[in-house]
């Protein structure tokens, strides 16, 4: 099984619409959206009726805190322009669209593969895995041999060996991981809809099960067009500039 992981969507239409075509070009046969499928984006209506479609498919989705936000409001701590997209994104969406946020899970199983937002470890607390101490304490919670997250908008590849020593590896575009089956991994693809590493294309993932391989990609898109959806809205124009400048 090829499983195509798409994460930090955040309302972009043309940046999953590049990455679900990538995806079919390189035979994925499942797909897996890691949350935060709105907020900050200009086309959340869109975006959410492609991943409704792909889930009544068989697709596993699972919840995000701007998710979370849109149904029951967004958290103390939430800066202002959030909140003011958040606000925005919920006058977008149908009752039944809302209906979908609000009961997605917060962790979704497949074998010996976990799939969450943020950490595994209280997933609910949202916490941001940036370091191999996160990382660790996530993979204990989960117990699966690979967990699968996002809420980190910036790709990374995180291994507990079966001695528990962890290790962070800095994955590239195109290279093939090997999955050794002692150990755990974390994988975090990196978002689709608002990469943050200085780098415009989007970010995805395919894990094939079969094989034990794990291969990240960057996929170009029209980020213009995004950008000027964002703006196009009304939202707050450092939404769009985070398109234009992948920060």
């Amino acid at each position: 099984m090829r499983i195509a992981l798409l994460t930090d969507l955040h309302a972009n239409r043309q940046a999953l619409d590049a990455c679900l075509a990538h995806a079919a070009r390189m035979n994925a046969d499942q797909y897996a959206f890691t949350g935060d499928l709105v907020g900050y984006g200009g086309d959340p209506a869109a975006v959410l009726d492609t991943v409704m479609d792909y889930a009544a498919r068989g697709a596993i989705v699972v919840k995000g805190n701007h998710d979370e936000a849109t149904v029951s409001g967004p958290r103390r701590g939430m800066h202002a322009e959030a909140r003011e997209a958040i606000a925005w994104t919920q006058g977008q969406l149908s009752a039944g669209q809302l209906a979908f946020l609000d009961t997605l899970p917060l962790t979704a199983e497949l074998g010996n593969m976990l799939f969450v937002h943020a950490s595994a470890h209280q997933p609910q607390a949202w916490e941001y895995v940036t370091g191999v101490a996160q990382a660790e304490r996530s993979l204990r919670a989960a117990g699966s041999r690979m967990v699968f997250s996002g809420h980190v908008h910036a790709p990374s590849l995180y291994r507990r060996a079966d001695d528990g020593s962890m290790g962070q590896h800095a994955p590239r575009p195109g290279a093939i991981v090997r999955i050794a089956p002692q150990h755990q991994y974390l994988v975090i693809p990196g978002s689709v809809g608002q990469p943050r590493d200085g780098n415009t294309a989007a970010c995805c993932a395919i894990y094939d099960d079969g094989l034990r391989q794990l291969t990240y990609y960057r996929v170009p898109y029209d980020h213009g067009a995004a950008a000027r959806r964002v703006i196009a809205a009304g939202l707050p124009i450092v939404f769009a500039m985070r398109l234009v400048e992948g920060l």
